[in-house]
């Protein structure tokens, strides 16, 4: 079945096909380039010592707008604050997406970018309704942090949804570090202690992206090269092969099964990492100062490669649900990432194996602190079986239907599932509680006031979210790794 390309532009179809790969693919890779070379040009002319809040909004909106309806075209453009009518719309685009256009082919369509304006209209609806609407005692340290305390103009709004920086392929940055960032008054700000107070630093000049910008690229080169020399020839749906299953030993079938994993996420690293260094690029990202006064340009990275960490739906979801919010964050994720039926059985999947990680780590992992030996030999057992966890989660994602699912799932004899079930079954189940800094919660991604963060099977270790990539190999994720 040939891809069809559902919107966008088709100037670039020669290209497309001399290099074989769909016109949505290579309009994302050339438009965001493009928005690498823009940001450079951003920083450069438009900097905030001498241009105007509002050229700056005006010029980064009307880019975005460009690029976004050059790749994608304008379906996404009309979403509200309200929570119920932003996912509901980007639910219609999912469906529209795979039921009519392109069923299980890859293309680097407008639900991609739908995907992050509905977090951003939705973590913004939430933060203006905390700044305006409640009380600071009602509010979780992290809620008072990211807070908006006025009403944001229309081309505000429009400009922290639309800017041509994160339009494409996130990342996902908080109302308030984007306002500072355009309005120039980020890199004033020093990270001071660990109580994440800041303090205006004065006597600084304005610090250079270049080499955080530089190393970022070479990462998504590595990650480029990674995929196109090793990613094809390790295919996940192999997992499902009837020789494979029938020949394969168990330790095989575990190996393949991580690595054909493993060898997916590049692709996820190339366009994250390159949405990163263009919003650096334009001098968007600083975290402030470390230590040893070196510049920090890590505050809205889409994800840490060595850290697999999680996404942003805790701010919106967890700290907010009235019950079960594990539950609910699952099932949240699942309806944002789409309507494919794999999606639904990962999540499923990923409750059961982050419930169950949680009452082994609190009835066992106490016995296993000292001496350190044991320790090591406690963190090397749990971070083999979390990736294995991972990965056996997260298999539907990739094969998307229900038919191939289920015959990895019986492949295997749904072990995992009956282990996770035995656990909750047979072990007591320590409540934490919620608001806490514990192993089951995570930490603000976008909020400079909390730098250590925590991971939960919840978003797994390809990320998520964002968006760029389609739905159709998203085993990533941005659901991060289930920590035992």
């Amino acid at each position: 079945m040939a891809t069809t390309s559902t919107t966008g532009s088709t100037l670039l179809q020669p290209l497309s096909n001399a290099v074989q790969l769909p016109i949505d693919q290579v309009n994302f890779v050339v438009c965001q380039l493009f928005a690498l070379l823009a940001a450079i040009w951003f920083r450069t002319y438009l900097r905030s010592s001498k241009t105007s809040s509002f050229i700056r909004h005006v010029v980064a909106t009307l880019l975005g707008l460009y690029l976004a309806l050059f790749c994608f075209g304008c379906l996404f453009l009309f979403s509200r604050y309200c929570f119920v009518f932003a996912l509901g719309y980007l639910t219609v685009c999912q469906i529209t997406r795979v039921y009519i256009f392109d069923y299980g082919q890859y293309s680097a369509d407008f639900s991609g970018p739908m995907m992050i304006i509905t977090q951003k209209i939705t973590s913004l609806a939430y933060e203006i309704h905390d700044g305006m609407f409640r009380k600071d005692e009602e509010l979780t340290p992290s809620q008072r942090g990211l807070a908006v305390r006025r009403m944001p103009s229309l081309l505000e709004y429009l400009s922290y949804n639309c800017n041509f920086m994160g339009i494409l392929a996130g990342p996902l940055c908080s109302y308030k570090d984007y306002i500072t960032f355009i309005e120039g008054r980020s890199y004033h700000m020093i990270q001071s202690g660990e109580n994440g107070k800041e303090e205006i630093q004065c006597g600084r000049t304005e610090p250079s992206p270049n080499i955080a910008v530089i190393q970022k690229l070479l990462v998504c080169g590595l990650s480029l090269l990674f995929h196109l020399t090793i990613c094809k020839t390790l295919p996940v749906e192999y997992n499902i092969d009837e020789h494979f299953q029938a020949t394969a030993s168990w330790p095989t079938k575990v190996t393949y099964l991580y690595v054909s994993l493993l060898a997916a996420r590049p692709k996820y690293y190339f366009a994250w990492t390159l949405a990163d260094a263009i919003n650096n690029a334009a001098g968007f990202g600083f975290r402030g100062y470390d230590k040893s006064g070196a510049a920090r340009w890590d505050l809205i990275s889409n994800l840490r490669i060595q850290q697999i960490e999680v996404s942003s739906s805790k701010s919106v979801c967890y700290e907010r649900a009235s019950f079960s919010p594990t539950i609910q964050t699952f099932i949240l994720s699942a309806i944002w990432h789409g309507v494919y039926p794999g999606y639904y059985l990962t999540f499923l999947t990923g409750v059961l194996m982050t419930l169950a990680a949680r009452a082994m780590r609190n009835n066992f992992r106490h016995y296993f602190i000292e001496p350190p030996q044991l320790k090591l030999l406690y963190d090397v057992g749990t971070w083999i079986v979390t990736q294995i966890a991972i990965s056996y989660t997260v298999v539907p994602f990739v094969l998307l239907s229900v038919k191939p699912s289920f015959m990895f799932y019986s492949s295997w004899y749904y072990c995992l599932h009956i282990v996770g079930l035995s656990v909750l079954l047979f072990l007591p189940v320590k409540k934490t509680q919620r608001g806490k800094n514990t192993h089951e919660n995570v930490q603000l991604s976008q909020s400079k006031k909390f730098d250590e963060r925590e991971n939960s099977l919840g978003q797994n270790s390809f990320s998520t979210t964002n968006n760029v990539c389609n739905q159709n190999q998203e085993v990533a994720s941005r659901h991060s790794s289930l920590k035992q």
